[in-house]
């Protein structure tokens, strides 16, 4: 079972910007071998923070919109949002420590 909730333009509002926690967005594509490589670490985190922080992927292919409003030209990018607003950002694939430390002083 998945922790992760898969964010698309019906859901992101309610989902992210009216959101009582904060939120790791994982911006992605299929063919993307870097978004492969931290899956497993997002997935991870999505479980070892549940009820502390919400997270959700957007496939860049599918939701192309939400990127482009959020600036993602490079994938993976990770977004944090705390109260709506973007706190963190982190592009490229990094290691647990790093994206555990996007959103840890927020929890």
């Amino acid at each position: 079972m998945s922790h992760e909730v898969e964010l698309t333009n019906d859901n992101f509002d309610a989902e992210v910007m009216k959101s009582d926690t904060p939120v790791l967005i994982d911006f992605w594509a299929e063919w993307c071998g870097p978004c492969k490589m931290i899956d497993p670490i997002v997935e991870e985190l999505a479980e070892a923070y549940e009820g502390k922080i919400k997270v959700g992927k957007v496939n860049v292919d599918e939701q192309g919109d939400i990127a482009a409003k959020y600036g993602i030209v490079s994938i993976p990018t990770l977004l944090v949002f705390k109260d709506g607003e973007i706190v963190n950002r982190q592009v490229g694939a990094v290691p647990r420590p790093t994206i555990e430390g996007l959103f840890k002083e927020f929890v």
